[in-house]
């Protein structure tokens, strides 16, 4: 314990699933983490579980990264807690999967909306302090479906192309300010994200925490731009 003795961490979507998962590794590691839910009472809720194994390291706060202001107050409150911050995880995600003949604007709309307008939103009001940091992270949880179409994936597809595509622009952008940018790509997760949940046979979350903890580990000459995870052994057919 203690590799991420003096990080700090902003976790997006956090209080569950592969954010949640993300957020303990890292405490466990040394790491101070703030973390974020639409609700309140959830932030806090899982803030205080996993400081009750790490004291004085986890905090959460409510975040529609949907709101710019939102996402300025998150910035504000990690500076406050913790000084600063040099790790940002952006996780907070959703779908809602239809065929284009039966989804509406409004769904398509919100999963543009938080998966990658709300990545934008958050990093942008993150920028100042990462910036300040010395060799900072910007890790985008991303998906497989960020490169591989599928039926029903109209506005999910849509939301994690441009999220790939908005990554690697950053990471030209952004190589120079001593800031690392990296996406995630995970394929089948055992979460509750997915309508069937319990499949021993697909990553499970503390795969993806423990990921994160490897990339946070390599040599500042060195960056994993793009990360593919998938299950070794799923069913065939």
């Amino acid at each position: 314990m203690g590799n991420l003795s003096g990080r700090v961490a902003i976790v997006t979507g956090g209080s569950e699933g592969i954010g949640k998962a993300i957020a303990a590794a890292m405490a466990r590691e040394g790491a101070s983490v703030m973390l974020t839910s639409r609700s309140q009472g959830r932030a806090e809720s899982v803030a205080a579980e996993l400081d009750a194994a790490h004291p004085g390291t986890v905090r959460g706060v409510a975040c529609d990264v949907r709101d710019m202001t939102a996402c300025e107050a998150l910035v504000a409150a990690t500076v406050e807690a913790f000084g600063g911050f040099d790790v940002l995880v952006n996780n907070a995600g959703l779908g809602i999967f239809k065929p284009i003949q039966e989804i509406t604007l409004e769904e398509y709309r919100v999963q543009v909306e938080t998966n990658l307008i709300g990545v934008f939103q958050v990093t942008k009001a993150a920028l100042g302090p990462l910036i300040a940091a010395d060799d900072a992270w910007i890790i985008n949880v991303g998906s497989l479906a960020s490169r591989n179409s599928f039926s029903r994936g109209v506005g999910y597809n849509a939301s994690k192309f441009g999220l790939l595509g908005m990554t690697e622009a950053m990471m030209l952008d952004l190589r120079y300010e001593g800031i690392r940018t990296t996406i995630l790509m995970p394929g089948s997760v055992n979460t509750d994200f997915s309508d069937h949940p319990d499949r021993p046979w697909a990553i499970q979350p503390e795969d993806l925490g423990e990921t994160v903890l490897q990339l946070l580990s390599y040599p500042g000459q060195t960056l994993l731009s793009r990360i593919e995870v998938r299950p070794s052994q799923p069913p065939r057919g």
